[in-house]
């Protein structure tokens, strides 16, 4: 007689949901972040204004996500999840109302605090609903949803705002956004026991202690670093690919998001299997490889091969680095460890424009992409030592456990 299978089921109605849900709603979000400048530039905006645009995004978000995860230590997933979702909704369709600058970047700002409300949520009522046996796999998937999205996105509205209006444009971002308050309404969230047994006045707040998960604030960190090394593409691949005459940069966008989705069951069973040290190593290599194959790039070949390394190292990368937060985390100070990963990566990225966008008054396009892979180093490194500590602090235990 066969032996049956005592794995938890993953793909559940609820977790599928979550899964395509949150990738509308990423595909809706990254839409907008290359063609809000040019937007905003065509209404008159100076330059530092135009810098504002990512700067009062990210402030909005960071400043927003501790008091997210505060409530998530004693509120229900649903409520806030549609909030989040449904302010994401209305902000995108007001866009196009905002013929003053001031406005615009008000706009720019509410916008930045739904979005932290909604990826601190999302994230939470995720790995609430993933079997804790395969959080590694589950979380992988679901960060495969954010991965896409940051991947595909942003090409799709380069695509729109070049060969049609900016109305139509918000018009297509706010359907995608419209489907995603449709599917993750049919959600049955899980909201954890420990959750529902600790009222808002068991809590003190601390805007500090909700912005920061002291268990799980290292791999956040690292996070911080690797996307800070990443920021100059998401900044500087379109222009860098007009500079060198590649025509075709949606192939870097494509082959990355093929790659990193048919890379991400085998990188989510490696995290569960042998932890994230190893994992975080071997993508970090590929993702180093992958912007010198891009800063040496002439042809759309190269751009094509440089895509392939990104989706194995960079495309897995993120979900892991966010199963890594969780897996550090007490269940119930899950929402703060989400909100502290997410603002890692806005922190990342918004910081490294800021500081590659004036380097670039100086130096060309394929040397800020070979300096910034050396963020990527300095991950290595630290992930290396960090894994050391933690092979001494088990070995320690296990003579402890042995006495």
């Amino acid at each position: 007689m066969l032996k049956q299978s005592t794995k938890p089921v993953l793909w559940t109605k609820s977790f599928t949901m979550l899964v395509i849900g949150n990738l509308f709603i990423f595909m809706s979000f990254q839409m907008l972040i290359p063609t809000l400048p040019p937007y905003i530039k065509s209404i008159g905006a100076s330059g530092l204004e135009i810098g504002l645009v990512t700067t009062l995004f990210s402030v909005g978000a960071i400043l927003s996500r501790p008091i997210i995860g505060y409530m998530l230590e004693y509120k229900d997933r649903k409520p806030l999840v549609l909030l989040g979702v449904s302010i994401l909704f209305v902000i995108t369709l007001i866009y196009p109302l905002s013929q003053v600058v001031f406005i615009f970047l008000l706009f720019r700002l509410l916008h930045g605090l739904g979005w932290g409300l909604s990826t601190t949520v999302n994230g939470t009522a995720a790995v609430d609903v993933v079997p804790n046996k395969r959080l590694g796999e589950g979380m992988g998937y679901f960060g495969l949803s954010i991965t896409i999205g940051m991947i595909i996105a942003p090409s799709l509205g380069i695509y729109l705002f070049q060969v049609t209006s900016f109305t139509n444009l918000i018009m297509v971002s706010a359907v995608l956004g419209f489907i995603a308050i449709i599917l993750l309404s049919t959600v049955k969230y899980r909201t954890p026991e420990s959750v529902k047994k600790t009222k808002k006045e068991d809590l003190t707040f601390s805007y500090f202690g909700s912005l920061v998960e002291k268990s799980s604030w290292f791999p956040a960190f690292i996070t911080m670093i690797v996307t800070f090394g990443y920021g100059t593409i998401v900044t500087f691949i379109v222009i860098f690919g007009e500079e060198r005459g590649i025509d075709k940069i949606f192939l870097f966008y494509l082959c990355n998001a093929i790659v990193a989705t048919l890379a991400r069951p085998i990188a989510g069973k490696w995290f569960d299997r042998k932890g994230p040290i190893s994992l975080v190593f071997v993508c970090l290599s590929f993702t180093f490889i992958g912007m010198w194959v891009l800063s040496f790039a002439h042809s759309n070949v190269m751009l094509a091969c440089a895509g392939v390394l990104f989706g194995l190292g960079f495309g897995s990368l993120i979900p892991t680095f966010q199963s890594w937060v969780l897996s550090k985390t007490p269940e119930n100070r899950r929402g703060v460890a989400n909100g502290m990963y997410f603002s890692a990566i806005d922190l990342g990225i918004g910081l490294s424009g800021l500081v590659f966008g004036v380097l670039a008054e100086f130096l060309a396009l394929a040397t800020l992409f070979q300096i910034s892979s050396s963020f990527l180093i300095v991950a290595m490194i630290l992930t290396i030592r960090e894994g050391r500590k933690e092979k001494k602090r088990s070995e320690v235990q296990r003579q402890l456990e042995a006495v």
